[in-house]
Formats: structure tokens, sequence, C-alpha cells
């Protein structure tokens, strides 16, 4: 029996998430900015399931729930950073007072909350730290690139995190998922008020995939939610995670333009050391 912190729990991954860990018995410190959308889970598992109000973004909230798992359950086991938005625009289009506020939760509230759960966490042998990234943090995309900017830099900060965590017995996963059927693209995707006409050819496209795929996107979340426990189970798990075959295939056509990158220019790109005395 493991003692999860989840954020985000009130809608998409993370709620699936959520109702998945209680549904198995786990005990589970499910947040959200508002706990309104949770008492319904916390009725049905009223020994197991704690939750309590967690705005990423806000001082003091994350140490309040990790201090409510340690109370409550003893110790924290698992913290799972899936609070996040989406944002669609040019990099010329968007406006610091729309892209910013996305860093500060898709990434700096991802510090802040796993900064207050690590004294917990390197208390309890085999701990894990769950941080949702996506397809877009592996390979970026016009329209996307303040998204894909969030995303890198968590995939970043996780692979530093693992290799500062490993001999302290905790491990990190980066969930990188590709399009499930959440309100992702709904209520928790935003886009630029400003348009620049010289972006047609590019730009739009995105805007019109969010209007066409809302709610028809191929991913199943149960399923995706399946493969997370499966991994936080597993000791042997990876370090990166991509789920779904869009997230695979993003990964692997990365993989290819990357290594054509620097094969191309490699013999020229390394001859830069200072000549030998």
């Amino acid at each position: 029996m493991k003692t999860w912190l989840i954020t985000g729990c009130s809608s998409g991954l993370g709620r699936q998430l959520a109702e998945a860990v209680a549904a198995r018995g786990d005990r589970l410190v499910a947040t959200a900015r508002s706990t309104e959308s949770l008492k319904s889970l916390g009725g049905r598992y009223p020994e197991t399931v704690r939750s309590i109000s967690l705005d990423v973004t806000r001082a003091g909230d994350a140490a309040k729930a990790v201090a409510l798992a340690e109370g409550t359950f003893g110790g924290l086991d698992v913290l799972v950073n899936n609070a996040g938005f989406g944002f669609i625009g040019a990099i010329e289009e968007g406006e610091p007072g729309e892209y910013r506020p996305m860093f500060e939760v898709n990434l700096f509230g991802l510090i802040e909350t796993t900064r207050a759960a690590l004294p917990a966490l390197r208390k309890r042998a085999g701990a894990r730290i769950v941080n949702l990234s996506s397809g877009a943090g592996i390979a970026g995309s016009a329209g996307f690139g303040f998204y894909n900017a969030s995303k890198f830099a968590v995939e970043g900060l996780s692979e530093a995190l693992a290799q500062e965590l490993r001999p302290l017995g905790v491990r990190v996963l980066i969930v990188e998922p590709g399009p499930f059927r959440t309100e992702f693209l709904g209520r928790s995707m935003l886009t630029a008020a400003r348009e620049i006409a010289a972006y047609a050819e590019t730009v739009p496209a995105r805007r019109h995939y969010r209007e066409t795929n809302n709610g028809r996107q191929a991913g199943d979340p149960a399923k995706a939610v399946a493969v997370m426990l499966r991994a936080v189970d597993d000791e042997h798990a990876p370090l990166h995670l991509p789920i779904g075959p869009r997230a695979h295939a993003v990964a692997e056509q990365k993989l290819e333009s990357f290594r054509a990158d620097i094969t191309a220019w490699r013999d020229i790109s390394i001859a830069t050391d200072f000549e030998a005395a």
C-alpha cells in the first residue's frame, strides 16, 4: 500500500489517476485548486482518501498537502506533478500576461511542489516522483512553442532530479502522453488573443486541431493511467515514458532528425579544441 499526493485531480488524467489509486486500495491525498470536485471521491473512500486545496502557484499550499499526507497516513511514497495547462499561439503573438501564468503552473509550481515533498519522500525507501510532461516536451511544433518550452523545462529538470535522487533510493518517472480524451483541448487550453497574418501557413493548423479534436482524441485515459500505475510499481521502469502511439511516433521522429543533424555536421562541429602542443 502506497501513499500518493497528486496535483490537479479535478479533471483529466489527474482525476483518472486519483480514481484508480483509490480503487486499488492505496492511500491518497487528492488536490485541486477547489476541493468541491473531490468530495465524491473522498465520500467513496473515507478511510484512505483525503482532499485539500492546492494551488501550485500559491506559497505554502504544497507544504500543507505534504503535512496532511504525513499526519494522516504516516508518510509519502509517490508525488505526481500533474497540474498544468496549454497555450496556443505563435511566439510573436503571445503576450506575457498570457503565457507566463502557464510557466508558473507547468514549471515553477511543479518545482515548488517537488521541493516541498522531497523531505518526506527521502524518508521512504522506493519513493517515486512522477512528472507529467507531454509529447510536446519531446519535440516542438509551430503554434505550441510556449507550451513546448514549459514541458522541455520539465524534462531537463526531471533528468537532473533523477540523477540527484537515485543514490537516495527515490526514482523519477517522466510521463509523456500523446493525445488522450480529456479536457486538455477544452478548458485546459488557452489561445493567444492576437493573430498575426504572417503566420497563416503554420499556427492556424494548431488552432484548427484544437477545434476539431476536442473530445475526439483516440487515447483512452483509463489505459494511460494503467500504464502509469504499472510503471510506478516497477522497480525497473524507464526514466522517459511516452504513452500512446502518437507520443511514440513523435519520440522516434525526434531521435531520427536529431541523429541526422549531428551526423551531418559532426566532423566540422567537433573540431573546436585548441591544437595539441
